[in-house]
C-alpha cells in the first residue's frame, strides 16, 4: 500500500476530550504547495488540529482524508510521509544533535550524509557532538525543525514552528518553507507570529472556541483580518 496524496481534508471533523469540544464540525482541505496557516487564540482548538492532521488523534466523528483515501485505512505507511514539528520537541536531551538526527534517521532509512547536510541547515555543525540538554531553545527549536524535514515529507505540520529564533533563524525557516513549497509539499502551521505569518501563508483559517470562523488568502494586513475574523 502507498500513501501517495496532493491534499489533505478534514471533512465534517469533530474531536471532543470527555465533555470539553476541541474541533466542532470543521471542514478544510490544504492541497500542494499550499502554506495554510491557523490562526486564533489559546484554546481555539489549534494544537488538535494538527494532531488530527498528524493522526495522533481520532475525530470523535467526522473524516480526515489523504487525497481519496481515508486516514483509518492507510495506517501506519500514512506516517512515513508526514513531518510533524509538535509544541513538545520530541528531542532526547541524553543524545548528541548528530546522535537526534541518526536515530529518527535510521527509523526512515535516511542516511549519513543527509543527517549531516541537516545539522547545517540547522547552523549546528560546531555542536553536533554536544548533547542535546545543553542547547537553547532556539537551539533545540532548528533541531527539531530539521528533524521533522528529514525524510522529505509530503504533508508538513508545524505547532508555533517560531518560537526561540532569532530574526535570522526565522527569516532561514521561512525560506526553508517556501522552498518546500516549491517542492510541492502541503504545509500547515499554527502561529501567534502574525507579523512573520504576513507574505508567507497562501491561505489563513481563523479559528475560535474550536469553530472556524472565517477563512481567505492574500498577503496584506494579516492582523486586521485575523482581528475582524476573531471579534466577529
Amino acid at each position: 500500500m502507498t500513501a501517495d496524496f496532493d491534499a489533505v481534508s478534514l471533512i465534517d471533523v469533530s474531536r471532543h476530550f470527555g465533555r470539553r469540544r476541541a474541533i466542532a464540525r470543521l471542514s478544510l482541505t490544504a492541497r500542494a504547495g499550499d502554506i495554510l496557516g491557523l490562526l486564533g487564540p489559546n484554546g481555539a482548538g489549534k494544537s488538535t488540529l494538527i494532531g488530527l492532521l498528524a493522526t495522533l488523534v481520532a475525530p470523535t466523528s467526522g473524516e480526515v482524508r489523504f487525497g481519496d483515501q481515508p486516514a483509518r485505512a492507510l495506517g501506519a505507511v500514512l506516517r512515513r510521509r508526514l513531518g510533524l514539528l509538535a509544541h513538545e520537541l520530541h528531542l532526547y536531551p541524553e543524545l548528541s544533535a548528530r546522535q537526534n538526527l541518526r536515530f529518527f534517521g535510521e527509523l526512515y532509512g535516511v542516511g549519513a550524509g543527509r543527517v549531516e547536510a541537516a545539522l547545517a541547515r540547522a547552523g549546528l555543525e560546531e555542536r553536533g557532538d554536544d548533547d542535546v540538554s545543553g542547547f537553547s531553545r532556539g537551539m533545540r527549536q532548528r533541531l527539531a525543525l530539521e528533524r521533522a524535514l528529514l525524510h522529505d515529507p509530503k504533508l508538513i505540520l508545524l505547532d508555533e514552528p517560531f518560537t526561540g529564533l532569532d530574526q535570522a533563524s526565522t527569516a532561514a525557516l521561512v525560506e526553508r518553507l517556501r522552498d518546500r513549497q516549491r517542492a510541492g509539499c502541503v504545509i500547515v502551521l499554527a502561529t501567534h507570529d502574525l507579523d512573520v505569518a504576513e507574505g508567507l501563508l497562501s491561505r489563513a483559517i481563523y479559528l475560535k472556541d474550536g469553530r472556524m470562523v472565517g477563512s481567505d488568502s492574500g498577503s496584506r494586513n494579516l492582523a486586521d483580518r485575523y482581528r475582524s475574523a476573531i471579534q466577529s
